[in-house]
């Protein structure tokens, strides 16, 4: 199982920011990218959720400060990638670094917009840029959209999962993959167990690296 983030880790590079005003409103903390600053592999996620204030340790982006700390889909992302051998490799951030709050429901989030992937991808940019990946793991639609460009993913998510694309504006080999939070319904359907998703990803990637 993945251990927690080192906190010092994060690379915080808006304080306050204040790009996206309904985030303002909604966050807690910004969730900043965290994890070794010369990985070979970038994750990124879509946005943190709400979290859980009263959770011992994964809380959350929301609450901690860093992507891919909630219980559910941080370590669900943690631990696939220490299964695939990428454990001590890998930096986490998110696309959108704020909470995203559905109108109805403030603890519920909503899928990130468009203008809020823009606002954000000048410190995407800036962080793969620091970290200068040889790969570029997107987990989702949200995710791959804001590394690829709007008009990325015309196929359909589910066709690209899995197939590297070169990024000449990240310059980086972008690998979409499945959201954590769907794997159990996309695997699957996609024909893979676990075992066989895991064994994909260490073998795209270490063509890669």
């Amino acid at each position: 199982m993945a251990d927690f983030p080192d906190p010092d880790s994060r690379l915080v590079l808006e304080p306050d920011c204040a790009r996206c005003p309904a985030l303002v409103e909604s966050r807690e903390r910004i969730a900043w990218g965290n994890g070794d600053p010369d990985a070979d592999v970038v994750v990124v996620g879509e946005a943190p959720a709400f979290g859980n204030p009263d959770a011992e340790t994964w809380r959350g982006g929301n609450r901690t400060g860093m992507a891919y700390t909630s219980r559910h889909s941080g370590r669900a992302v943690r631990d696939l990638f220490a299964d695939a051998g990428f454990a001590d490799a890998c930096y986490f951030t998110n696309a959108v670094k704020c909470f995203p709050a559905d109108g109805d429901d403030p603890e519920t989030n909503r899928e990130p917009t468009a203008e809020e992937r823009a606002n954000c991808r000048g410190h995407l940019r800036t962080e793969i840029e620091r970290v200068d990946p040889a790969v570029v793991a997107t987990t989702g639609t949200h995710a791959t959209l804001a590394v690829l460009g709007e008009d990325a993913l015309s196929g359909g998510f589910l066709d690209s999962v899995l197939e590297p694309v070169e990024s000449a504006e990240f310059d980086a080999v972008v690998l979409p993959l499945v959201h954590p939070s769907y794997q159990n319904v996309w695997l699957p359907r996609l024909g893979y167990a676990r075992e066989e998703y895991v064994a994909a990803i260490r073998s795209r990637i270490a063509a890669l690296v």
